[in-house]
Formats: C-alpha cells, structure tokens, sequence
C-alpha cells in the first residue's frame, strides 16, 4: 500500500477535533477524534477558549492517528484544514496570545460604538443604520477595544482560529479565503479584504496590517514547520492547503456545486446552503460566504444553535434513555430513535419556532423560541419529534425564500451533519421537504470537503470536477410518504409559516418588559 497517496484533513468543530487521513477515492482509512469543552463562561451569556487548548487537542489528534496507519507517513501528499466558523484569537507581535478566544457560541453585544463620521449620514439615509449598528454591536472586536483597551492596543495579529492554527502549523500569517465568515471588514462579493474606502473599516476598529493574507481555496498556505511537525507528528515540509470553513467544506463534500442542488447540515447549528457563481443573497443585506472552491459563493439560511436544541433536549430529558443505553451497552442514540418513532408524524400538532437565538433580520432582533399546541396527550417524545421538525420547518422555509430569490429550483437534497445518523430525522426531512433526500457516504463531510481540497491543491486530482467524481459517493436515500407530505404541508402552511407573524409582538413585549434578549 505504500504507493498508495493519501491526504491529511484536520477539523476542529465546536464539539471535538478530528483528525482524518483519506485515500483518493474519498474513502476515510483512518480517524482520531478528541473531544473538546466547546467553551467556558465566566459571565452569563460569554463563551470563551484558550487558543492553545485547540492547539493542544489538535495535536493530540494528530498523535493518536498514526499508530492506526498500516503504511508510512510519507504517502500522506498535503493536508488541509477546516474549523468552526467566526471564533476570534488575539495575538501580540511574538503571535502569543494576549486573551482567550470569543468562540462563535458567545452572546456579548457592545453598544458603546464611536460616529462613523460622513458614513454614519450615508447609511442612515440609505435605511442602513439598523443593520450596520447590528453588525457592530455584533463584532467581538469593537468588545474587546472598548472593555480591553490594553489588550487591542498589543493585538498585532487578529485572527479566525483558522487563521490561529495555520500559523501554529506553518508560522505564516494566512489564512484560506473560505474560511472569512465573522464580523470582519471582508468584501464578500470580491473574496478580499475591503478596500480602503469601505464603510466596514469606519464600523471596526480592525486594522489591516492585523490582518491575514488570504489565499483561495485550493492553493498552498505554506508548509508544516518543524516545531509543528514535532508537535503534531505530520512530516515536516508537508503543504498545507487552503480549503474553508466547515459549513463550506461540508457543502463541497455533499457534491452541491450548482444552484439546484440543496445542502442541508444539522450541526450545532443547522444550515441550508446552494452554491453559485452569482452572488446571491437569500436575505436582503446578509451575504453569501465564500465556498469551499475558487470564485463560488455559498448563500446560507442558518438556524442558530440548531441542534443544540436537540442536544438540550437529551441532557435536560433524556436521563432515562442515557441510563437505559448504559445498561444494555448500545449508543444512546439509538433510543432516542426510538423516542422518534413513537410519535407519528405532526407530532399531534405541537409545533415548534426554532428562533433559539436572535438575528438582524429572519428572525428578527427580538425573536425568541416557541412551541404551540399542547395538549395532555403529549409526552416528552413529542416534544422531542417537534423539535427536529421545527428545524426542518425552518430549513424549508430557507430554501423557498433562496428559490425565489436565485430563481433556481432545487431538485436534490443532500444531509450531513450530525443529525444526520437519524434514519427518523432523515425521513422527517425527506416528508417534510418533500422530495428525495440523499446523506453522503461518510460522516465526516466537513474533514472530506477539506481532503478534496488537498487532494486538488496537490496535483492529486486534476480539478475539483474529477476530485468530485473520484471522492464523493451516493450514500442512503430516504423518499418522502405522500400521506406525511400532505399533512406537513398543511402544517406548514396553516400554522408553522403563520407563528411568527401572530407571536411578533409579543416577543417585542417580552424584549421590552424584561430586557431579553438585547
């Protein structure tokens, strides 16, 4: 098997990072995963890591892989990197870091924002202010600046922990241009930094020499370095190839490369994705972020928090499942399947908005979760087969509007994600939307969205059409039942698309009476 070239995929998700080594034909030969806190907190509502515990575990990944591989290290050909997305590092001139980093799961807002002078007028007059004000509320680095202004001052580098661990792994200061999803002054249209005249650098405090060099998906960041390749156990002089953020390595694994093919992921947060050559917003003034290929773009509906809905359920409700499963040594999982398949389909009408965390726009700043229509014969496994509905619900909701606004109908519909092992969640999509849905052939689609990357970054496959052909393989199908289409379509219809109209102002209520959320 020696002759044989493979590549390294590293991911480092919220709930673990992984280490994967793939063949050619995309199949996975080896795999070591490490499990992570995501976060800790020391105020309500903050989520916070140590940069160098992702370091750290990434590279007790990387150890744990090669006693597993029955050829040498040196048929590994590149590797390529994929993280969670907007997770913020700050570095000091020796690239030390100067505070822990903001993971994306922090809820922080700054609302002591400085003018933004002749901008400020413009983008009133346009209607803008609101969402410019969102987005400025949103960045951790106008938080940091104003609450840490010792630690901005030192901050040389400021960085996505992609951009972080690149540096680990080569000692450059660059990172993939699919991985620029955060609130950062990015042209998202031109898949640059903005240029000089841009309202994003009147709007962040952010300077460009903080910043990275870009580099497209696909193309060299450099090389392992020898500190990382004693750390890390990957050979030295290795290239590191850019590929991109999860969600849009995820995206590329499932083979959604044209605009009628949907790429649905039930992650922690859950998300519905086309890809396009056309920039195309599925939401007035929210952008498409960089696919996991050169000059595409990924336009996105994101449910916040998706399932980690579905995760709160099983830690707040799932006691009996989890002992249950320890006693009779299978996966718990496989109970909560269970659970699903207990409930028919409608779940008896109880309905479930899953606006778990608020947005600018769909939902709405003041937005929060629901659930309607209870009645005393609902039991937990009801509450749990809404939850996963709402998200489909919300999902669809999505892919209509994006339908609508590219003009391009979509005919399949790929799942990944961890909510994708669900035959039942499977199949509530499947009726739920409608149509044929189709899972890949692996599990690990963010980390073979990055190996297709290495793999075309290295010479091994000629383009990404070949590298698709090559390493992405039909997976299970699931058809929709017509009798649960019907009824999910009249829920959807009559009562899903209806919620949040009806409950609008008393969310705006809730928001004004109690202060949450702000």
């Amino acid at each position: 098997m020696s002759d044989q070239a493979y590549v390294l995929a590293i991911d480092n998700g919220t709930q673990s990072v992984r280490a994967l080594v793939f063949d050619l034909d995309g199949q996975l030969v080896a795999k070591s995963k490490v499990e992570i806190e995501p976060y800790f907190s020391e105020h309500p509502g903050w989520a916070e890591q140590h940069a160098g515990y992702f370091w750290e575990n990434l590279c007790k990944a990387c150890q744990g892989l090669w006693p597993q591989l029955d050829f040498p290290r040196s048929a590994i050909k590149a590797v390529a990197l994929t993280t969670q997305r907007a997770t913020v590092v700050n570095l000091d001139s020796d690239g030390m870091p100067l505070r822990p980093a903001i993971v994306w799961l922090d809820q922080r807002l700054e609302d002591d924002l400085p003018g933004m002078g002749l901008w400020g007028t413009v983008l009133k007059l346009a209607g803008e202010a609101e969402t410019v004000r969102f987005f400025r509320s949103q960045s951790e680095a106008h938080w940091i600046s104003n609450n840490q202004p010792e630690i901005w001052n030192k901050t040389a580098h400021y960085l996505l922990l992609s951009g972080y661990l690149t540096y680990r792994l080569t000692g450059r200061f660059v990172d993939s241009v699919a991985s620029q999803v955060g609130y950062l002054p990015f042209d998202f249209k031109r898949h640059r930094w903005c240029t000089a005249l841009d309202w994003k650098w009147r709007a962040l405090p952010i300077r460009r020499e903080q910043l990275p060099e870009l580099v497209p998906a696909g193309s060299p960041l450099g090389e392992i370095s020898a500190l990382a390749a004693a750390e890390t156990g990957i050979p030295e002089g290795l290239q590191l190839i850019s590929a991109g953020a999860d969600k849009a390595c995820e995206v590329l694994a499932s083979g959604c490369l044209t605009p009628d093919t949907g790429s649905l992921s039930y992650g922690t947060t859950a998300t519905y994705n086309s890809t396009n050559t056309k920039y195309i917003e599925g939401i007035r003034h929210v952008p498409p972020y960089p696919a996991a290929i050169p000059d595409a773009y990924n336009t996105e509906t994101m449910v916040q928090r998706g399932y980690w809905m579905v995760n709160w359920f099983k830690r707040e409700f799932g006691l009996h499942e989890t002992r249950l499963a320890a006693q009779r040594g299978v996966e718990p999982e496989t109970l909560f399947e269970d659970l699903l398949k207990q409930v028919p389909p409608g779940a008896m009408g109880l309905t479930v908005q899953p606006y778990w965390s608020p947005g600018v726009r769909v939902p709405g700043p003041e937005a929060k979760g629901a659930m309607i229509g209870f009645g005393d014969v609902h039991t937990r496994a009801h509450i749990y087969r809404a939850i996963i509905e709402g998200l489909a619900y919300a999902l669809r909701e999505g892919k209509e509007r994006l339908e609508k606004r590219s003009g391009h109908r979509i005919t399949t519909l790929k799942v990944s994600g961890g909510g994708s092992q669900s035959d039942e969640a499977m199949q509530i999509t499947a009726d739920i939307f409608g149509m044929t849905v189709e899972r890949p052939h692996t599990y690990e689609t963010s980390g073979l969205g990055a190996a297709i990357n290495a793999a075309v970054g290295a010479g091994l496959h000629p383009d990404y059409k070949t590298a698709l052909a090559r390493m992405t393989h039909q997976g299970d199908r699931f058809a929709p039942v017509i009798a649960n289409v019907r009824l999910y379509d009249d829920l959807y219809h009559e009562v899903y698309l209806k919620m949040y109209d009806r409950l609008h102002p008393m969310y705006k209520s809730i928001r004004e009476i109690t202060g949450y959320p702000r």
